[in-house]
């Protein structure tokens, strides 16, 4: 019924309890999920997890975060994303957070290693698996930049303002809602999930983080994304079935992915 598209179940705190939480995920009717790469190193462990389960798929990327980590090009994101279950170029993006001294001009490299996932997800016709974190406006130049129209995507765990949203509407991407929509304090994001068409929506956990309520503070789960359907679905005015099977049919199109048997 539903789909979390967008987890990090190759983290220790997730792998550990990774029966645990297939049985919470069944029981929750969470039939699918796409497991996220954040580093090279990390990937041959999210690729076999995709692997190991038919309703687990992978990414591959590097997050924009992550400093002396393997440094991805091309050729080499290009190769991993032909390995099966594969579906997805990222999480890539930017992100000015965290600058520790530096400026915006010193982090070109984070930049560059944007234009690395780019130029993959359109050499592979892949979706990118968007990041973007006090950057917005050089997130959408650089798709536009190196795009041109023809990248595809979903820009993840969106916490941006209205003018971003349709930025990102107008470039053709998706935009997926976490737990962060169930926050008392998220009154614009709730805005933006109200004006974001159903069929241009994902829903998500990014866990572990960001667990929504009544879990916020605890370790999130991917069983615990009927809570953000359930929130959009308030929003929308519409019932948490309708979410459920647009988001996933948004999911199936956008990762290009057979529906399962016996829907």
């Amino acid at each position: 019924m539903f789909v979390d598209s967008h987890c990090h179940l190759s983290f220790p705190e997730l792998h550990a309890r990774l029966d645990e939480i297939r049985a919470e995920m069944a029981a929750a009717q969470v039939d699918r999920a796409l497991c996220i790469c954040t580093t090279l190193e990390e990937f041959d462990g999210v690729q076999a997890l995709a692997a190991a389960h038919d309703n687990f798929w992978a990414s591959v990327g590097v997050h924009p975060d992550n400093e002396d980590v393997l440094e991805p090009s091309v050729e080499t994101l290009v190769a991993l994303s032909r390995r099966d279950k594969v579906v997805a170029i990222g999480e890539t993006g930017l992100d000015y957070y965290r600058l520790n001294g530096r400026s915006i001009a010193d982090m070109e490299w984070q930049r560059e290693r944007f234009r690395v996932h780019i130029r993959a997800g359109l050499e592979r016709d892949l979706p990118l698996v968007i990041h973007t974190r006090s950057a917005s406006d050089d997130t959408v130049a650089l798709l536009k930049e190196q795009g041109a129209g023809r990248s595809r995507g979903v820009f993840h765990c969106f916490t941006e303002t209205m003018a971003v949203a349709r930025d990102a509407l107008d470039l053709g991407f998706l935009i997926s809602f976490s737990g962060i929509l169930t926050f008392k304090s998220a009154v614009e994001l709730k805005e933006v999930a109200r004006y974001v068409p159903l069929d241009r929506c994902l829903i998500e956990t990014d866990s572990p983080y960001l667990a929504p309520v009544p879990y916020r503070g605890k370790t999130n789960s991917p069983a615990y994304v009927p809570y953000v359907a359930k929130q959009l679905a308030e929003l929308k005015g519409c019932t948490v079935e309708e979410v459920a099977a647009q988001t996933s049919r948004n999911f199936e199109a956008l990762f290009r992915l057979p529906e399962p048997a016996g829907m």
